[in-house]
């Protein structure tokens, strides 16, 4: 019989909450693994002793810190690995902000939207653009390149029959300039806000400052939403699908790729959700809404990671491929 569920160690808020306060009062910076006492500790970084000394001592009988000695502390492993957490878990920053975000969940679960702006009294992303320094933790824990680790999308037709594309949403470019690395025959445009496309460092490609609700360059061969479609309910991942279904007329493909899973089972809340009312829709689920955009869905790949459509109207007068279902499932 398995074990039943720790619903104590569920319910603890003590913990992340610690973890939050040791890393915006940058305790960890100021350790060793000899270990400092506590009164040295709370005199380096600006707090009561006392105080300090719970937080510290309830860390460590969580395995984060070591206490060779009561109040005495020490670096180990886990709270090395605190000293890269600061964009996450700064309360003083974007961290901040997504720990009090979590507050708001009642209202995404009982409206699909979320509940920052009531919160903090803008939408998420107008919040980052009225504050550099959230913008900054936001690119520090998005990576190196402002937003996201590159990868390389693969199509069902491969990227040597594609001339043009337009990576939507694209960040400062690091999936572009990925892609560009591997096929640099493209002829490749960023779409994001001015201010983001601004901090791109990418060469051979054009960027256009602009939101992806607004009209997009039109006539490319692929319009590639990446990490994009979570972010947003669906009624504004419709509206996003319709703008790229406009530009791509009847010749371009729209490809999706992260934003679907092929079954809801395990579907995880993420702080998309909260942040911004944004979730994960299957592949059922957003074949419905490519439709509401004037798309069809052509092509599945095994896990779902990347979904290609075409305008319906496209889809309805050709025959499906030989060995692939309309869904892009081999047959």
């Amino acid at each position: 019989m398995p074990d039943p569920v720790d619903l104590e160690g569920l319910l603890d808020l003590a913990t992340p909450w610690c973890l939050r306060v040791v890393v915006t009062l940058h305790v960890a910076e100021h350790l060793t693994a000899e270990g400092k006492s506590v009164n040295q500790l709370a005199t380096a970084v600006g707090c009561d002793a006392a105080a300090l000394q719970d937080v510290l001592s309830h860390l460590a009988s969580k395995g984060v810190f070591a206490e060779p000695e009561p109040g005495v502390f020490a670096l180990n492993d886990a709270a090395e690995r605190l000293r890269d957490q600061a964009a996450y878990l700064d309360l003083e920053g974007l961290g901040g902000r997504l720990a009090a975000a979590w507050s708001t969940l009642p209202v995404y679960v009982r409206t699909g939207r979320p509940g920052y702006e009531g919160l903090f009294g803008r939408p998420f992303w107008e919040d980052l653009a009225a504050h550099p320094k959230l913008s900054a933790d936001f690119d520090a824990m998005m990576g190196p390149a402002g937003h996201g680790v590159p990868d390389e999308i693969e199509l069902s037709t491969g990227w040597d029959v594609v001339r043009t594309v337009v990576d939507v949403g694209g960040g400062t470019g690091a999936m572009l300039a990925r892609l560009l690395e591997l096929h640099p025959h493209l002829k490749a445009t960023l779409v994001d806000l001015p201010a983001t496309v601004a901090r791109a460092d990418l060469e051979g490609a054009e960027k256009v400052g602009q939101s992806f609700f607004e009209p997009l360059p039109a006539g490319a061969d692929v319009y590639l939403l990446r990490h994009v479609l979570n972010d947003w309910p669906d009624a504004e991942t419709v509206a996003i699908l319709r703008r790229c279904a406009e530009a791509a007329g009847d010749t371009g493909r729209v490809v999706v790729a992260g934003g679907v899973v092929r079954t809801s089972v395990g579907r995880e809340l993420t702080p998309e959700a909260v942040l911004l009312g944004g979730r994960s829709n299957t592949v059922a689920e957003f074949r419905q809404l490519a439709r509401q955009a004037g798309l069809e869905v052509v092509a599945v790949n095994a896990d779902a990671s990347a979904v290609e459509c075409v305008a319906i109207s496209r889809e309805a007068s050709a025959p499906s491929a030989p060995g692939r279902d309309r869904a892009g499932r081999r047959g």
